[in-house]
């Protein structure tokens, strides 16, 4: 039964590596996917998501008895 499942995961492996090897456009899509993900993540949220707990309290404590008073207050 090891085997088996082992065989699986070797040709998985196998004919995604194959895959990735012979392509010539996909390479190039891939690596716009990457840059694409980097700005979206580091770029975009360093720019639009401040941390406004570090801006605005001193200390971690501070900033733990904000959060759980405005996770705790009734609207």
């Amino acid at each position: 039964m090891k085997t088996k499942i082992l065989n699986f995961f070797k040709f998985v492996y196998r004919l995604y590596y194959d895959g990735f090897v012979n392509m010539k456009v996909g390479k190039t899509l891939w690596l716009l996917i990457a840059i694409k993900l980097f700005i979206m993540f580091a770029i975009v949220k360093w720019l639009f998501f401040p941390d406004v707990l570090q801006e605005s309290f001193q200390t971690d404590t501070q900033r733990s008895e904000y959060i759980l008073d405005q996770l705790t207050k009734e609207n």
